[in-house]
């Protein structure tokens, strides 16, 4: 399996963006709101790059795929994650808007990576069955 450094991937630096642009947000609550859905949020936003990284790593295509999806799974986590937030009065709206075009990028990125890895699954079977 032929990879691209894990940290070249753009939809690796655009986890990392909304990771970093988090992280300072959820500095600023209160010691209460960072214990509680704080951590819930970092921990969430931080596994969409780890799992990126992880799957990159793993070997197989199959394997990157399975940590993409996974990937794709802590973004949902993070979207719910951050309406809490909202509903809760912890993000304005004017930091919302700030956040969603990171979101809105990323999801779409990472069907897109992960249907890449499917085509090359595809194209590693027909070679191996030649």
């Amino acid at each position: 399996m032929a990879t691209v450094s894990f940290e070249k991937l753009e939809i690796y630096q655009l986890s990392e963006r909304l990771s970093d642009e988090l992280w300072v947000l959820v500095l600023s609550w209160d010691s209460f709101a960072k214990d509680t859905l704080g951590k819930q949020l970092v921990r969430a936003v931080d596994s969409i790059g780890a799992n990126i990284a992880e799957g990159s790593g793993r070997g197989s295509f199959q394997d990157n795929r399975r940590f993409v999806r996974i990937a794709r799974g802590s973004l949902n986590e993070t979207r719910h994650w951050l309406r809490r937030a909202f509903k809760r009065g912890l993000l304005t709206q004017s930091q919302v808007e700030s956040l969603k075009p990171l979101l809105d990028e990323l999801a779409p990125r990472l069907n897109a990576y992960l249907n890449s890895i499917s085509r090359n699954i595809t194209n590693e079977q027909i070679t191996n069955n030649k």
